[in-house]
């Protein structure tokens, strides 16, 4: 089966607002998702971006304020109304739990966007072992063997390969999609996702 790559962290705003949208475009294709979760913060960084911190407060308010309380509303996705209270711990943790499932054979498309509605609906920090383990469970999966394996040098290894690809293939932030070889940078970019998904559209990236 084909494959639509999704270039995330498990902490993500914008990767939380598109979740089950992104997810019934891609089963309505007949795909299926490709996880490649990243250290998004050295993504952001490597890409040139302002850091978080040093932005505008209006720049703040508007991007993680304003846009995702219209998208929340729009994508029928709850948040918390603010940014979540744990939202600067280590993300490791979370991302590397969701590579110990895809090592392990696990369908992690449920753990995965439980992880991010859990952090920004119902404020979970995602740093915190006991609570990514009850998100699994409530997820179908069994936590306990994924969180043995995420700090595990293998994963380790993976994390910073998909950290690095993603610089490489000049992601920008979380969400990012790849339908053949096409980049989307944005849950804003959904409904192009699904018709490229349909249709590609002309012209190739990166370009020439």
């Amino acid at each position: 089966m084909k494959e639509v790559e999704y270039f995330y962290a498990a902490h993500s705003a914008f990767a939380y607002l598109g979740s089950a949208r992104f997810r019934a475009i891609v089963a309505a294709a007949g795909r299926r998702i490709a996880h490649r979760p990243v250290d998004l913060r050295r993504v952001v960084a490597e890409a040139g971006a302002v850091p978080f911190g040093r932005r505008t407060r209006a720049h703040a308010a508007y991007y993680f304020g304003r846009e995702i309380e219209r998208w929340s509303e729009e994508r029928g996705a709850p948040w918390l109304g603010r940014i979540p209270t744990h939202h600067a711990n280590d993300i490791t943790l979370p991302n590397c739990m969701l590579i110990a499932g895809l090592v392990r054979g696990i369908e992690i498309d449920d753990l995965a966007h439980a992880m991010l509605e859990a952090h920004w609906r119902d404020d979970a920090d995602l740093a915190d072992r006991d609570t990514l383990a009850a998100i699994g469970r409530g997820a179908g999966v069994d936590p306990l063997p994924l969180l043995d394996l995420a700090l595990s040098p293998e994963v380790k290894t993976i994390y910073q390969a998909n950290t690095d690809e993603a610089i490489r293939r000049s992601v920008f932030g979380s969400p990012t999609y790849f339908v053949d070889g096409d980049m989307f940078y944005g849950q804003d970019r959904l409904d192009m996702v699904e018709r490229a998904l349909r249709k590609p559209y002309a012209g190739v990236w990166p370009p020439a």
